[in-house]
């Protein structure tokens, strides 16, 4: 299979997500039965994100030209070992070894299981060769290199395990905001996609938020609370609120909230469901220093503000990554490539 057939493929799957045909609404369905975080719309943004952002065919050849990818090059077994904390967050990594020609091996995640076998299964009734180059497992032998996506965690883990390949392991990473003081109020309804959707779950997800000393946060939390209150009528969503205000008040740490959220000054970047952490900042510089030290722990930026040091996204951004977008910053296309 060369090239441009796996190009074909790609985005006749694209293509058809866009066109929400019955075979995807049915496994949209079922990943919300099986998983409660998975509701139709969230598994919709990631499937349509998917469609727009990665699968567009246009996009794929230009990506796709920047790699020194040959018909003719020697095939690895690429292990897979995949996340599931948002729906289908782990196809870029099976786009990326499938565009690259390697044979994918893929360790599913029990908590997205149904998505990714969809669109897997519909590649292969386009082209029966898929399934010799996407291979679905619950354990991975035989492999040349492997991808692993888990927390700080598991990444022990995974090193000591698969230390000995060719790799890329990943570990828990957020987003943060850079707030200016001078938001509009589309400006913070656009930041609260990138703090709610995917229900705060995803590692693009805001869990951040740098203030200038002195912020006044009625506006913010006025504004996601209006726009957000209905948030607080999921029950996972709504248990994880009150457990946490709940731990809070306990613990006698202050902190503010609206009706689906609470906001609480802490120098982690990473927070728990339904919370975001604050700090506060006197020169963008000293917070540019700042953000660069910390660079391990965040997977993007949002901010309307220029940071020369950082490449940022617009509020409301943080959840559309490009296909070129790469998780952690490091480029998986050149690492298989390069094998």
């Amino acid at each position: 299979m060369n090239l441009d057939r796996r190009i074909e493929i790609l985005s006749k799957i694209g293509q058809e997500i866009l066109e929400k045909p019955e075979w995807l609404a049915a496994a949209v369905q079922q990943a919300y039965y099986a998983n409660k975080w998975f509701t139709i719309d969230a598994s919709w943004n990631a499937l349509n994100a998917i469609a727009y952002h990665f699968l567009d065919e246009k996009i794929l050849l230009e990506w796709a030209g920047g790699y020194p990818i040959e018909d003719d090059m020697q095939s690895k077994s690429i292990g897979l070992v995949l996340a599931g904390n948002i729906p289908l967050v782990g196809f870029h990594d099976i786009l990326c070894c499938f565009v690259a020609g390697h044979i994918a091996m893929v360790k599913l995640s029990t908590k997205d299981e149904i998505l990714l076998t969809a669109l897997v299964g519909r590649m292969i009734e386009l082209d029966a060769e898929v399934e010799s180059r996407i291979l679905l497992t619950d354990k991975l032998k035989g492999f040349d290199a492997i991808i692993a996506t888990g927390s700080n965690n598991s990444r022990t883990y995974f090193e000591e395990y698969f230390g000995k390949y060719p790799n890329i392991i990943r570990k828990n990473r957020n987003a943060v905001a850079v707030i200016s003081g001078e938001e509009s109020e589309e400006e913070l309804i656009a930041l609260g996609h990138d703090i709610f959707n995917y229900f705060g779950l995803g590692c693009r997800n805001v869990s951040k938020i740098y203030v200038p000393s002195g912020y006044n946060f009625d506006l913010m939390l006025g504004t996601l609370h209006d726009h957000y209150k209905e948030l607080a009528n999921h029950d996972k969503y709504r248990n994880n609120f009150d457990y946490n205000n709940a731990l809070l008040m306990l613990n006698k740490v202050k902190y503010l909230m609206s009706g689906s959220l609470i906001i609480t000054e802490s120098e982690q970047i990473s927070s728990r469901i339904a919370t975001v952490h604050y700090s506060f900042y006197d020169k963008l510089s000293e917070l540019e220093s700042e953000l660069e030290e910390r660079k391990e722990e965040i997977q993007c930026i949002v901010t309307h503000l220029n940071l020369s040091r950082h490449e940022t996204f617009s509020f409301g951004e943080a959840q559309k990554p490009g296909i070129k977008d790469y998780a952690d910053g490091v480029d998986t296309m050149n690492f298989l490539t390069s094998l």
